[in-house]
């Protein structure tokens, strides 16, 4: 068995099972701790909206646990069970150029894999979320959102594809470099666009209502030195009732937006805290910086990329007989995920570094009172489990554990003599 291969199987196998172990940790965890409230949410979250928390993080785990053994063997079978090989030969049969045969191995490979996802996404969707009282995706609404994203992938991801696989082709040796150049464009193109042109094809957008709580929110914009696009309202509740706010987009192409369940959920103040946090990604320019780590990281990956693509033995230890720039391009991003895994406690490390720093700038501009008071309301609506496996957190979660969050909150506000 070639090297690589024992390599890919061994990073497969130790892989699977360290997300087994980590997410058999935190459902025990999550359990051993469902029949008390933590302390820091004593007469914040009820003893029932805790279980129910619990009780949503074990249905989640259970079809992750299905999820993660289905993905190991697909991936098996797509690499050395000859899957890939034989999706190549077929469009191979049809005699067509390689830029267009390698296209239509990409979307061939992209349908059949979200064909085999949707029993998952289904279930997701219309057990589990449904079981809890998320869900308010209607069937209708399902199909339309498959549809639309397939289309909306194919319109943005074949034209880049065809670059791709150009420069592979033509491009020499140093391909890598002007495909992470293009890609770069693409990511910063598609990232002003966003706002404007591709979120209203899901969802629909309008601007906050004059009244309090958009005087506030202009107030505090003007404050802190934050000039948007405008502050919007999402319809998030004609799909989930899970509330959320976000920024998007970039330059003067900024967005601030709110889903209308967490409009409907929070007070102004709490939601004032809210936007003062959004502000301290903003103030901290952790969009920025997350763009350029993504650019660094990309470049090495496409440098990667050119070395593997030129060995021989990077195909035919992943079980491809007949190498080809879109077959190298396709396993690369197969494989890639089975490696990094190992280092996702970094990005994690990372994201959380930014989420206190937001935290902070939102206890000086707004106090730690309401901030936290917003906080519990989205960990109990959204059945957030309060009691996560640390160890598991610290590979699977962006955002630090509840008690520890509201924790550094209440520090920092009583170091600034801020109400908590």
């Amino acid at each position: 068995m070639p090297l690589f291969t024992q390599i890919f199987l061994a990073a497969l196998a130790i892989g699977s099972l360290l997300q087994l172990w980590l997410l058999n940790r935190h459902l025990a965890f999550v359990t051993g701790h469902r029949q008390n409230v933590p302390t820091a949410f004593e007469g914040k979250v009820d003893l029932e909206a805790h279980q129910k928390a619990a009780d949503y993080t074990q249905a989640k785990g259970r079809l992750a646990r299905i999820d993660i053994i289905i993905g190991a063997l697909l991936l098996l079978i797509w690499t050395l069970g000859g899957g890939l090989g034989y999706l190549d030969g077929y469009w191979r049969g049809f005699a067509w150029d390689t830029l267009t045969t390698g296209i239509f191995l990409f979307i061939s490979f992209f349908f059949i894999n979200s064909l085999l996802g949707l029993p998952m996404s289904i279930v997701q969707t219309f057990h589990i979320e449904s079981a809890f009282g998320f869900n308010r995706t209607t069937p209708l609404q399902f199909i339309k959102d498959r549809l639309l994203g397939g289309i909306l992938g194919l319109v943005l991801g074949v034209p880049l594809l065809w670059v791709i696989l150009w420069l592979m082709a033509r491009a020499g040796d140093a391909w890598w470099l002007a495909a992470w150049v293009v890609w770069m464009i693409f990511t910063l193109t598609v990232t002003w666009a966003y706002p404007r042109l591709i979120a209203p094809l899901f969802n629909r957008f309008t601007p906050l209502d004059d009244g309090e709580m958009r005087q506030r929110i202009q107030a505090l914009l003007e404050r802190c030195g934050f000039k948007s696009d405008g502050i919007f309202v999402m319809d998030g509740s004609k799909r989930s009732s899970h509330g959320n706010a976000y920024f998007t987009g970039f330059g003067k192409n900024k967005r601030i937006v709110f889903f209308d369940t967490l409009i409907k959920t929070l007070s102004v103040n709490e939601m004032e805290a809210v936007l003062a946090h959004e502000l301290g990604h903003f103030s901290h320019r952790h969009i920025l910086k997350q763009m350029a780590l993504m650019s660094v990281l990309s470049l090495a990956g496409l440098a990667l990329l050119g070395w593997l693509s030129e060995q021989a033995w990077f195909y035919s230890s992943l079980g491809i007989s007949q190498p080809s720039d879109a077959m190298a391009l396709l396993l690369f991003m197969l494989i890639l995920p089975v490696f990094t895994f190992f280092i996702s406690p970094l990005g994690s490390f990372l994201s959380r570094r930014f989420e206190f720093q937001a935290d902070d700038y939102a206890v000086t501009h707004t106090g730690g009172e309401f901030l936290t008071q917003a906080l519990v309301k989205l960990y109990r609506d959204n059945a957030s489990t309060l009691t996560p496996d640390p160890l598991y957190s610290l590979f699977h979660d962006s955002h630090p554990p509840a008690s520890v969050r509201i924790a550094h909150i209440n520090q920092q506000a009583a170091a600034k003599g801020a109400t908590v």
